[in-house]
């Protein structure tokens, strides 16, 4: 039987849940990656999701339904369309409407529910505070409180059996930052998929926030970004 502490990780198949996977994974932890179909417009996300996770051999992984399409208020949700072009001053200004009302506190509670049942203590998610989105559930203080919350609420927490810690490894990091940092521990890229709104084939746009912010990113590593990109 496995010594290894156990780790839920949120595994979107983007850049950011991809590299905090490998993070997890070179703490030591026994992954177990959670991915949602929420009724996003890019399911490509979720294949990619599937094979990051047969790549990094995690223990298991969960691919679960909700739909969000239901409510809307997105445009990753409903037929709003994805912003596209914008300079990092617009991206920096308010809350795009790409923002999923109440999407990481709906995926951690999901999260908080398996690491209860596996006996875990520790929930990894690739939210950044620096990354221009203004996504309110990404700043710390939300985290900090989710955390808090997420220790009243459990039976293994109120026992004393389970003190959760949600790890954000990211959260004060550039997407420079972030590329390196997964880099120097081997994440392969082109495995990943970023963009708010590909095209049938899984190509990324390449003029979304998502995928500008990540085109940047990658420039001031001067390494070239190994996805797919439409023609331009």
């Amino acid at each position: 039987m496995s010594s290894q502490k156990k780790a839920v990780v949120l595994l979107s198949g983007g850049l950011d849940s991809t590299t905090t996977l490998a993070i997890a994974r070179s703490e030591g932890f026994a992954l177990h990656a959670l991915t949602f179909a929420y009724g996003q417009r890019h399911l490509s996300e979720i294949d990619c999701a599937r094979t990051i996770a047969l790549r990094f051999g995690v223990a298991e992984h969960v691919i679960t339904s909700i739909n969000l399409r239901v409510f809307g208020g997105s445009a990753l949700t409903s037929d709003i369309a994805v912003p596209k072009g914008r300079s990092t001053d617009e991206m920096s200004s308010g809350i795009p409407v790409t923002y999923v009302p109440a999407r990481n506190t709906i995926f951690l509670s999901f999260a908080l529910a398996w690491a209860e049942v596996l006996g875990s203590n520790d929930i990894f998610i690739g939210v950044n505070a620096l990354d221009y989105s203004g996504y309110p559930d990404c700043r710390p203080e939300y985290i900090q409180a989710y955390e808090r919350m997420a220790n009243l609420a459990t039976k293994a927490g109120v026992e004393g059996t389970q003190r959760l810690k949600i790890h954000t490894p990211l959260i004060s990091l550039t997407k420079a930052q972030i590329i390196a940092r997964g880099l120097q521990l081997g994440v392969d890229y082109a495995l990943t998929s970023t963009c708010y709104d590909p095209n049938e084939s899984g190509a990324a746009c390449g003029k979304c926030d998502a995928c500008l912010l990540r085109l940047k990113g990658f420039a001031e590593n001067n390494v070239s970004d190994p996805a797919r990109y439409a023609p331009q």
